[in-house]
């Protein structure tokens, strides 16, 4: 009897009415919503660390880096949840597409903090590189391209990839106003079945499940990352010897 009632429970949850269409939709909301932040954030992110890369080397872009120093501090000092009600709200209130107001909402957020990740990705390119480059007759726009920009990428693809991980289960605040994510749709099926206990659960499954995904991929990542330091590593000792 026990069990038979869970059954019951589970299948008004889910089964009932295609109501696991639901969750799908709502999964591939909160996934569409990750995706665009993402794009969004690494876009800010890494301009503005490119930015206050540039001014650290050549003492350009003075203004440029202030104010990418004036959006982080916001952006990382005030709540996303507030973030999102300014945009939702009044920047874009007569906006009707809730799921661009939300990725641009955690695009923006993200941004501030791909930028410390991308900073630190330029940091740790040799110092050498930068004046290599110039000596080769490079302007600065070129060495960046060219010898900076993909050693920094390398070194900084596991974390981004992480960024992506975490915005996979922030974006579930979305549902604040309205948005049908992932995490929006245990509430609507609570008010239909009076049930707390599944819709909780099975959403909190299928967040479970994709961050379990992402993260195996990520681990592959830096295996694959980790050997290629390893095959360079004894190529040079090679040399040595």
């Amino acid at each position: 009897m026990f069990f038979e009632n869970l059954w019951k429970r589970f299948a008004r949850a889910f089964i009932e009415q295609n109501r696991w269409q639901m969750y799908l939709e709502g999964l591939g909301n909160t996934l569409l919503i990750a995706l665009i932040a993402t794009v969004i954030g690494t876009t800010i992110g890494v301009i503005f660390a490119m930015t206050k890369y540039i001014n650290r080397k050549t003492g350009k872009l003075k203004i440029l880096s202030k104010i990418a120093d004036v959006y982080i501090t916001i952006i990382r000092g005030t709540p996303v949840v507030l973030q999102l009600m300014i945009l939702y709200f009044i920047v874009f209130s007569g906006w009707d597409n809730g799921i661009m107001i939300g990725a641009i909402t955690f695009g923006i957020n993200s941004g501030a903090y791909v930028a410390e990740i991308a900073r630190a990705g330029f940091e740790s390119v040799d110092d050498g590189q930068m004046e290599a480059g110039r000596s080769l007759g490079m302007s600065t726009a070129q060495t960046m391209w060219h010898i900076i920009i993909p050693q920094a990428v390398r070194n900084c693809l596991p974390p981004l990839f992480n960024e992506f991980i975490t915005l996979v289960k922030e974006t579930a605040i979305v549902g604040y106003v309205g948005i049908m994510d992932l995490g929006k749709i245990p509430g609507l099926i609570q008010s239909r079945t009076f049930d707390y206990l599944f819709p909780l659960l099975i959403a909190a499954i299928l967040y479970l499940a994709v961050v379990m995904v992402l993260t195996k991929i990520l681990h592959i990542l830096e295996k694959r990352f980790s050997k290629t330091d390893r095959d360079r590593g004894g190529v040079k000792n090679g040399k040595h010897k």
